[in-house]
């Protein structure tokens, strides 16, 4: 999965260029909660909900609850700070 492609999708303003792609799943563990993390990755593969039901083992109205949980966080300013790599020139 591409994580810079995936969070450019759904981030709204975003100044700065991104961390690289390892660093970019660490913030995403280390920021969502495991049921986040996971919904928000399956839903990126392309994954149907009824495949994601099984992965999460929840309802769809939750997994879908967890999905938009996960992208109001990637808008939030103190997360996108955290995704964004430091230059120093």
């Amino acid at each position: 999965m591409n994580f810079t492609n995936s969070i450019q999708k759904h981030i709204t303003k975003l100044v700065g260029t991104l961390k690289r792609e390892e660093e970019l799943q660490e913030v995403l563990k280390k920021k969502f909660t495991k049921k986040e993390y996971k919904t928000f990755i399956a839903f990126e593969e392309g994954k149907s909900i009824d495949e994601i039901k099984n992965i999460i083992k929840d309802d769809e109205k939750t997994i879908l609850k967890h999905y938009q949980t996960a992208i109001k966080k990637l808008n939030q300013e103190l997360f996108k700070r955290e995704l964004i790599a430091l230059s120093f020139e």
